[in-house]
């Protein structure tokens, strides 16, 4: 009963679209109709800044970090329990009942999740990843796959931990099918870096 009562307050937390309302209330527009039409804090910088867009990035990051973090630490959920309950703001995100279950690709809120599981730890090295790969591949898409496959051998040399294990399964395959599109196409390199390559 504990481990539905919280995946219900997770998926619930990670289903609050705050990007489309930031969007509304402060730029009074709907995000939706920027860059790639997701309802993510991307098009709200596109939409409105980066001021704004980094509003919308924190919220989405704390409705990972909320839920999980309480979920953990204070109600002293572990093991599969623990594990469902972590991938419940992901899916409410992607999945969210208040934009028809069409919700965003979940990059933020996957990094709040980890901070709830892991505190500093994973974010910390998921994001050197993701910074590494956006600067090499073209494609966002592949950036994200390729940073969280580059997050599986640290799991399991450093910091291995069934429960992590399983939450990386599930977080891996709810991004990979966010990303379908873009992934359709190769991930191809940054025009900077293939300007420094033999031809």
């Amino acid at each position: 009963m504990t481990t539905l009562v919280w995946f219900i307050i997770g998926f619930g937390c990670g289903a609050l679209p705050f990007s489309v309302w930031v969007g509304r209330l402060a730029l009074r527009t709907d995000i939706r109709g920027y860059g790639d039409y997701n309802p993510g804090a991307a098009n709200v910088i596109r939409a409105g800044g980066w001021w704004w867009g980094m509003l919308a990035l924190l919220l989405d990051y704390f409705k990972g970090v909320i839920p999980v973090g309480m979920a953990h630490f204070f109600a002293g959920l572990t093991g599969g329990s623990l594990a469902v309950v972590a991938l419940a703001p992901v899916l409410g995100h992607a999945y969210s009942p208040f934009l028809g279950f069409r919700g965003g690709k979940a990059v933020a809120v996957t990094f709040g999740i980890w901070t709830g599981l892991t505190l500093g730890e994973i974010p910390l090295v998921l994001g050197l990843l993701l910074v590494f790969w956006f600067i090499v591949v073209a494609a966002s898409g592949w950036a994200v796959l390729l940073a969280m496959l580059g997050l599986l051998p640290y799991l399991l040399l450093i910091h291995f931990d069934p429960v992590l294990l399983a939450v990386w399964v599930g977080n891996m395959l709810l991004l990979t099918w966010k990303h379908r599109a873009e992934l359709k196409q190769p991930p191809g390199l940054r025009s900077w870096l293939k300007k420094r390559l033999p031809q």
